[in-house]
């Protein structure tokens, strides 16, 4: 599949408040197309047709980042949240607490439960989001020198990876301290098991595409994008084992969509 339309299936499989906030690979790759005509188009010239290019790309970065920086400040306060509820439910109706209860302390854990793994999957999304990004800018810098001889591939990659919205390491952070706390705090039982797929199963029959159907296809489009082939290049992301990967060993367990 061609990277273009790739980007749309992952816009159109995105949560619906982030679908304008991926890369313009369009209005970029009808930039490259109109300078590399611009010796022949008296209207447009060339040097205005650059000029509109790298603002274009600098604009592209500057809103991949604050959007990145948001939601990466926001998942640092939902993580704390819900460690706190965790917390709060234990010291309140665990069989220590001040008013021990089996039956609220299941209920209200079970709630926690199914948030934590809904968050888990929003910043699955947002490294597939950083992924995916990238890997558009590399490819229309690519497009761009190979049809204008321009050398414009090398600075802008080298000032990409300097960028909050290419570095991951919190968010990758924050979703193993999530898969920790799943298993740590909510150890599935193997009766309970079977249970916990079949809701998951009629949830995402509910929804349509719900958080799972959504981070399930960012999983395949990481794997996808990551993939060595003919054309890994030196700007290209390392090839993802997709089965093997920690970033997705939880849905491995509970998503009723297979993974491998």
């Amino acid at each position: 599949m061609k990277f273009g339309k790739r980007l749309k299936q992952q816009i159109e499989e995105s949560l619906p408040a982030w679908r304008d906030k991926f890369l313009s690979y369009k209005e970029l790759k009808k930039l490259v197309r109109q300078i590399s005509l611009a010796e022949s188009c008296v209207e447009y010239g060339k040097a205005d047709a650059e000029a509109e290019f790298v603002h274009l790309l600098n604009n592209e970065i500057d809103k991949f980042n604050v959007f990145f920086m948001e939601q990466e400040e926001d998942f640092i306060i939902r993580h704390k949240e819900l460690q706190q509820r965790i917390k709060r439910v234990i010291e309140t109706w665990g069989p220590n607490g001040t008013k021990p209860s089996e039956a609220e302390y299941k209920d209200e854990m079970a709630k926690i439960r199914k948030d934590i793994v809904n968050f888990h999957g929003e910043m699955v999304l947002l490294v597939n989001y950083s992924n995916i990004n990238y890997t558009g800018l590399a490819k229309i810098l690519k497009k761009y020198d190979k049809r204008t001889g321009g050398l414009l591939r090398l600075p802008f990659i080298q000032k990409v990876l300097q960028q909050p919205f290419f570095i991951t390491d919190l968010v990758s952070k924050l979703v193993k301290e999530c898969e920790n706390t799943i298993d740590e705090v909510f150890p599935v039982e193997q009766e309970d098991e079977e249970e916990i797929v079949k809701e998951q199963r009629e949830a995402i029959t509910v929804a349509g595409k719900g958080i799972f159907r959504n981070t399930v296809a960012a999983l395949l489009s990481m794997q996808e994008i990551r993939r060595g082939s003919s054309t890994y290049g030196h700007f290209s992301l390392p090839p993802m084992d997709l089965p093997d990967s920690d970033l997705i060993h939880s849905f491995q367990l509970n998503s009723p969509i297979p993974i491998v």
